[in-house]
């Protein structure tokens, strides 16, 4: 049985119900001890930044720093102190946080998906109960909160891929964040049938154009009941656009944020 398996079954559900972004059957199969959406209904952002920034909330800004844009030195403002906390707490690096941010609502704490995702996190509605009794809060909506809740998800994700390097394990992290851990757990199941590594990014992102319907023939190989467990997938372009860009910010605030 594979090591991700425990951490499941320890959590009472049978099966695999983690095929969209923040399932809450795995909100509490992960420990409860302590899709990339456009937004389409925006609130007005809290926040607001003056030319000069002498100081973001005591971060450390680089030589770098002038290249750092408008929305990020606000929400750095905002709650860059919260990101800090709930990142350091939760065993992230703030700037990887803040890159999630910023690919899902664009630093809009008010913001709202056509599917009712919320907050600077983007939080699913079926998540947001599950969530808020893990982490004992009332309002997963409210931006802390927002900020606290997407954070705890992040790291329950990242303990089920726990034979990664670090590098990919980071990328399987943020493609189960966008798509759902099943429809990871699907593509490594391909990856397993080609003998490529599971455990590699590069071997799922391979994988994941092949959970489409058109492989429906390669589907009735790799498992018993004929089709991917978590069903087709025809958003992988979406998945694997979503994890290259958060990549390509938290690469960015590592050279301007210290």
């Amino acid at each position: 049985m594979k090591k991700h398996s425990y951490i499941l079954l320890a959590f009472i559900v049978p099966i695999l119900n983690g095929c969209t972004p923040f399932s809450e059957s795995v909100v509490k199969r992960a420990d409860v001890a302590d899709g990339n959406e456009g937004v389409t209904q925006v609130a007005s952002p809290r926040y607001r930044w003056s030319m000069e920034a002498p100081s973001l909330h005591g971060i450390q800004l680089s030589a770098n720093t002038p290249k750092l844009d408008w929305a990020t030195r606000g929400i750095i403002r905002s709650y860059g102190s919260t990101i800090k906390k709930y990142s350091e707490r939760y065993g992230f690096d703030w700037r990887l946080t803040l890159a999630v941010m910023k690919a899902e609502s664009s630093f809009l704490d008010s913001a709202v998906s056509e599917k009712g995702a919320a907050g600077l996190m983007q939080i699913m509605p079926a998540t947001q109960q599950e969530v808020a009794k893990a982490l004992d809060i009332e309002n997963v909506i409210e931006p802390q909160n927002n900020i606290r809740a997407g954070i705890f998800y992040l790291s329950r994700l990242y303990r089920m891929f726990d034979e990664a390097e670090e590098n990919d394990r980071l990328r399987l992290t943020l493609a189960a964040y966008n798509a759902g851990p099943g429809r990871v757990f699907d593509a490594q199941e391909v990856a397993r049938y080609f003998n490529d590594d599971p455990a590699r990014w590069q071997s799922v992102r391979d994988a994941l154009p092949l959970l489409s319907n058109r492989y429906y023939t390669l589907h009735q190989n790799v498992w018993e009941k004929r089709r991917p467990k978590c069903g087709s997938f025809g958003n992988h372009r979406e998945t694997i656009t979503y994890v290259e860009r958060i990549m390509n910010y938290y690469d960015e605030y590592r050279l301007v944020l210290n």
